[in-house]
């Protein structure tokens, strides 16, 4: 990455930079890899932060299935870990998972589960696990929550076969002008589900792998108690990347549990973080990380720098931390700031590999938080930082009374936020869809076929805050 102007004497963060495009030679946006260059295996470079409101087994499987990485929070109990680990393993790398119902479930349950998925169906299987009839929260209407969903559901139920193409099964869902359908095997049994949408983007969306050709999902540790213990268990449960995680990642107890961990799990990625310097990121590395996460304080629940004045301007924290990086043959991921798509690919232009995202993925179908109606009959979830009071509670619910009370005094986060579904973008896919729509033309505009491509090309310039304000659109809501 070049400055237009030469080097700034003072840190930038994204708002405050600018990209000029070069001469390309790239002529699609379809002509671009964006396959990440950390040897992770993600084919965007998309990892959803270990927030515990936003980071489950649905976010894993959906978000996996596109191409990115879901890591799961440290404070989850294994047993837990364990379950959601082997159901995102058993699930198709095509096909979604259908929320299903037996014809005698009520229309309360089915309207409960609704919700759960960016589908807006329930399918309703019989006792032989074949579809039965399709459910929809317009079935629901004039009848009560009691009522059994066989007297409302759609018995008109469109099948396509698990061999069918992806193609195929986007123009026959065109042409009958139906956007949800089962997928069925030889013996008309249900297998999963896909969407019109869905058939599409998996015609341009490359899954996220492990060797196994099942779906990826990684899994944080935090640095007390045993970590390499933990992550050694993480390891037999395959796992595939092990992320060692605290708010200041440059202090002797970080490096230690690397250290530790690394030898526990010598074959899967380690990934640790979060710092802002070189000297954070060369040591961390020297510990034995393969990635490092860079950021403090700009998560949109994160309080820290307004608490305690520490942080960095996220750009510069992400050119500064990847060059060295780069230097010792690692890579970097950006971690928090991000309110655009522009966001994104500044972010990979001052070197990372990845991008991280949590707040911005709260308010979709598939984060872990549950779904509420307000008075309105808007749809909302609930998040909230991972340094917040509420999550200290959770970390820390086996110590003592008083041990918690005490850590519950330092908080450097917002407890509770309502984060509204966007009736244009409901599902954590919609999100990815723009975030990488606007990656690839980034790419296009720079020239660049890959992401190492266009972090060596990429010309970028500072703006003043005018010059930020020019490039927003008009009456228009981001």
């Amino acid at each position: 990455m070049r400055f237009l102007h030469g080097s700034p004497s003072y840190d930038l963060t994204y708002s405050d930079v600018f990209m000029v495009p070069s001469m390309s030679s790239v002529d699609s946006r379809m002509s671009v890899d964006l396959s990440t260059p950390d040897g992770i295996g993600t084919s965007i470079p998309v990892v959803v932060s270990n927030m515990t409101a936003i980071a489950g087994r649905r976010m894993a499987e959906t978000v996996a299935r596109r191409g990115g990485l879901v890591v799961l929070p440290q404070d989850i109990p294994l047993d837990v870990v364990r379950t959601v680990v082997e159901f995102v393993k058993s699930r198709h790398p095509v096909f979604d998972t259908p929320i299903t119902l037996s014809p005698n479930s009520t229309l309360g349950e089915g309207l409960s589960l609704l919700h759960k998925r960016a589908h807006g169906a329930v399918l309703v299987l019989d006792g032989d696990r074949r579809p039965a009839g399709i459910f929809t929260e317009h079935d629901a209407a004039g009848f009560d929550r009691f009522s059994q969903v066989h007297t409302v559901m759609n018995r008109d139920v469109i099948s396509v076969h698990r061999d069918a193409s992806l193609e195929s099964i986007y123009e026959r869902l065109t042409e009958l002008r139906i956007s949800y359908a089962p997928v069925v095997d030889d013996d008309g049994r249900v297998v999963g589900c896909i969407t019109r949408k869905g058939a599409l983007r998996s015609t341009i969306y490359r899954p996220a792998l492990d060797a196994g050709g099942r779906l990826m999902i990684g899994v944080a540790v935090g640095v007390n108690a045993d970590p390499s213990a933990r992550a050694a268990e993480l390891a037999r449960m395959g796992v595939d990347v092990v992320v060692v995680d605290t708010a200041h990642g440059h202090q002797v107890r970080m490096l230690e549990a690397v250290r530790a961990v690394r030898s526990a799990v010598p074959g899967i990625p380690l990934v640790a973080g979060n710092v802002v310097t070189v000297s954070g990121t060369r040591d961390l590395i020297e510990a034995g990380a393969d990635v490092v996460k860079v950021g403090v304080g700009p998560g949109a629940m994160c309080t820290t720098r307004m608490m305690t004045g520490v942080g960095r301007p996220q750009f510069s924290a992400v050119l500064e931390c990847g060059e060295e990086a780069a230097r010792l043959g690692r890579h970097v991921w950006a971690d928090g700031g991000v309110r655009h798509p522009r966001d994104v690919a500044l972010g990979l232009a001052a070197g990372a590999s990845s991008v991280m995202f949590g707040s911005l993925l709260a308010g979709t179908y598939e984060s872990a938080a549950d779904a509420v109606q307000d008075t309105n009959g808007r749809i909302y979830k609930e998040s909230f930082g991972m340094a917040s009071n509420r999550a200290v509670r959770n970390r820390t619910r086996t110590e003592s009374a008083v041990e918690r009370a005490r850590k519950e005094l330092f908080e450097e986060g917002i407890s509770t936020s309502r984060m509204y579904v966007d009736p244009a973008r409901p599902g954590v896919e919609d999100i990815i869809d723009q975030l990488i729509a606007g990656v690839r033309s980034s790419l296009t505009y720079s020239g660049s076929r890959t992401i190492p491509e266009f972090h060596e090309r990429a010309l970028v310039g500072v703006q003043s805050a005018s010059g930020y304000d020019e490039g927003l659109p008009r009456d228009t809501s981001w």
